[in-house]
């Protein structure tokens, strides 16, 4: 591309502004859930001019990211969004897993259960009253070693120093600045989200993750957990949309759970789904020739982690506190955005060492449910063993028969 390339999106709706969007800023922030609310909140934070770009006034319904860590919240913390991504959540303290027919663990640690969609919302107004929250879609993207210009569909024109790249999972920004995404393992997993008829109340642990029961059930795990009132549902497979085994669990989700996981009702009664099931296909993916002048890609724009892992907001905020924490402060010292400057972001080794890390841990965790090699045989054989040894330790305190 040249040095100032111009960049069009197909017209469709119209743009809405929730204040005057006119002159330049420092930053775009094109992409406004959790890496982009994220970053333009940290980084507002440190006195930077931010424009944050949303599709939607109000987040859609989106099923992704129903659980979350402490860690990850501490992450928010230090973007200043801690507080309001806790209160859109509910917290609960421990989880029991269960493998190869008991239950292995009862940790003390604190989750939190979500809406994706009103957790987003909250973060979004917790944002310091500095960000510009522009609505709208975009027309048209310029890209340069200078200045970049987003062009909305309502026709305002936006420029900064820098433009953010933080549009998750969306094809059309990527694809239109011309990103290569290279897959890396298409249809990795399928996830299926539901709720349970019974509420939290009604079950003996503050959440659970039951791992598959066999090998060649193709099941990573179930995890069920509260949000508000409700228990929530998480179910991991490695298997396609096209499956009739998926079609059979959109149909008749009951009576394909009982037969998956028959000893999950003889453990603790009653499990029946209330409510559509969401389905969700995940691929493993990463972009290519991403070192351009003008702008940067950051979280699930740039690549992404397998949910089983719990790596993906982790990933995401990592690389919002690399770029808000050491980055952005060096780029600013001197004129220019040029792809080599730029570079260093993705060349930091905080960020290269976690995004490996996650994309390690998602291939792994596939290939010791499915693969047959006898490497993963021996793994598998290995991890069961360990687990079996622990559980009849008298001393283990937390290996106790349920």
């Amino acid at each position: 591309m040249g040095a100032q390339d111009i960049l069009r999106l197909e017209p469709s709706q119209s743009a809405r502004s929730t204040e005057a969007a006119s002159g330049e800023t420092e930053v775009i922030m094109l992409g406004a859930g959790i890496a982009g609310s994220a970053a333009a909140s940290a980084l507002a934070r440190q006195g930077r001019r931010v424009v944050l770009i949303a599709q939607h006034e109000r987040h859609p319904p989106e099923f992704r990211a129903e659980k979350l860590g402490e860690p990850q919240m501490r992450l928010r913390d230090r973007m200043g969004l801690g507080e309001a991504g806790r209160a859109a959540a509910t917290a609960f303290d421990g989880v029991w897993l269960h493998r190869f027919g008991r239950i292995a663990a009862r940790s003390a640690r604190r989750e939190y259960g979500c809406d994706y969609g009103r957790l987003v919302d909250a973060l979004r107004a917790a944002l310091p009253p500095t960000v510009q929250l522009v609505v709208g879609r975009t027309d048209a993207i310029e890209t340069g070693p200078s200045r970049q210009t987003v062009r909305l569909r309502d026709g305002q024109s936006l420029t900064a120093r820098l433009l953010v790249v933080a549009t998750g999972l969306g094809e059309e920004v990527r694809r239109v600045l011309g990103l290569r995404k290279e897959m890396v393992s298409p249809a990795h997993t399928l996830a299926a989200g539901f709720t349970l008829t019974r509420v939290p109340s009604e079950f003996p642990f503050p959440s659970l993750v039951w791992t598959g029961e066999r090998f060649g059930d193709r099941v990573s795990y179930l995890t069920l957990f509260p949000v508000g009132d409700t228990m929530r549902a998480n179910l991991y497979v490695y298997r396609t949309p096209s499956e009739a085994w998926v079609q059979d669990f959109r149909l008749s989700p009951n009576a394909t759970l009982r037969a998956l996981m028959p000893r999950l009702e003889e453990t603790f009664g009653e499990v029946r789904v209330n409510g559509p099931v969401v389905l969700r296909a995940i691929d493993l993916y990463r972009v290519r020739e991403h070192e351009r002048d003008g702008f940067v890609v950051v979280g699930d724009a740039f690549a992404t982690s397998c949910p089983i892992t719990g790596t993906g907001i982790d990933k995401a905020l990592t690389d919002v506190d690399r770029l808000r924490h050491f980055h952005l402060p060096r780029w600013f010292e001197t004129l220019g955005m040029g792809a080599e400057k730029l570079a260093s972001f993705y060349a930091d080794p905080v960020k290269q060492a976690r995004d490996r890390s996650a994309l390690r841990v998602s291939l792994d965790a596939r290939s010791i449910k499915v693969e047959t090699s006898l490497r993963w045989r021996l793994k598998r054989a290995k991890s069961e063993t360990l687990v079996r040894m622990l559980y009849r330790l008298p001393s283990n305190r937390f290996m106790e028969r349920h």
